[in-house]
């Protein structure tokens, strides 16, 4: 292991919390009923109970992986998101995968990695 691998779930959590957020405030502005719209589109059941957990996932979620707080099961979550977003929204359409699967890999490897050393819940783990 080299000196720079503790740094890795930092950096991680930085690019996939970061992308993630961005679409979540999208999403948010966007508000529930244009997401719902949209998932209606593809088929999906319960399109505004599914975009209320979308806004969360990418807004709440990302913010608590960014900050490295729950990263594990906000990042499992993201996974499943890309997973359903390849496979639902980007292959159906002919559409190009490579930002969803970017974002797989990275929420994949958050969750072998959790929060890392440099997080906020460090300081709950130690006690502080």
């Amino acid at each position: 292991m080299n000196r720079l691998s503790p740094y890795a779930a930092f950096i991680m959590r930085l690019a996939v919390g970061g992308v993630f957020l961005r679409h979540g405030i999208d999403k948010y502005h966007n508000g529930v009923a244009a997401v719902a719209g949209f998932l209606h589109t593809i088929p999906v059941p319960f399109p505004s109970a599914i975009a209320v957990y979308l806004i969360t996932v990418e807004t709440i979620g990302a913010l608590c992986v960014l900050l490295g707080f729950f990263t594990r099961a906000w990042a499992s979550l993201m996974a499943v998101n890309m997973v359903v977003a390849i496979l639902a929204v980007r292959l159906p359409r002919g559409g190009n995968v490579e930002l969803e699967g970017l974002l797989l890999a990275g929420a994949v490897t958050l969750v072998a990695l959790g929060d890392g050393p440099r997080s906020v819940a460090i300081g709950f783990r130690q006690g502080n």
